[in-house]
């Protein structure tokens, strides 16, 4: 017997609903002397903004180790957990407050959920100098306060994607 296939489902857009939580883009406190923002926006294929979508950030804390405490759901203000989301606003903008990556290519991975997305995406946001030279437009830009990493997902100057290796 063969089955038809059926089309797949799109992730979102359901995100207001349950995912976002008080404090999920504060890694650490914006306030602290050392923290810096990553920020950017996510724009679709005909370059406008995705108001809906949803950012998720891994990152190694600024010695380069990988962190390994839990408390990123219920943050107590002190422990960095290397990990956040955001949600886009209705300009596709979404930022972190942060501590900057450490190690030899210091980056911040990146996972990005919207609608019309068969699964997620994931990306790199190399701080600048740190970048493949075969992938310039995974190198954030600096700014007064921290990064600027935009995120294209179709198009000309569209965000390079990574895969990940399943079992």
């Amino acid at each position: 017997m063969t089955l038809a296939p059926t089309p797949g489902q799109t992730v979102g857009p359901f995100f207001g609903y349950a995912l976002p939580y008080a404090g999920d883009s504060e890694l650490v406190p914006p306030t602290r002397p050392d923290a810096i923002r990553l920020h950017g926006r996510v724009y679709d294929g005909a370059g406008d903004p995705v108001p809906d979508a949803l950012i998720e950030l891994w990152q190694a804390a600024p010695d380069g180790s990988v962190p390994q405490a839990p408390g990123s759901l219920h943050r107590d203000g002190y422990t960095f957990t290397g990990w956040g989301r955001a949600a886009t606003d209705r300009t596709g903008h979404y930022q972190f407050s942060t501590l900057r990556p450490g190690g030899a290519s210091p980056y911040f991975a990146v996972t990005v959920f919207a609608r019309g997305l068969l699964d997620r995406l994931l990306t790199r946001a190399y701080l600048p100098g740190a970048a493949p030279a075969q992938w310039p437009s995974l190198a954030a830009r600096a700014d007064d306060r921290g990064f600027v990493f935009d995120i294209r997902l179709q198009g000309e100057g569209e965000t390079v994607f990574l895969t990940h290796a399943q079992d």
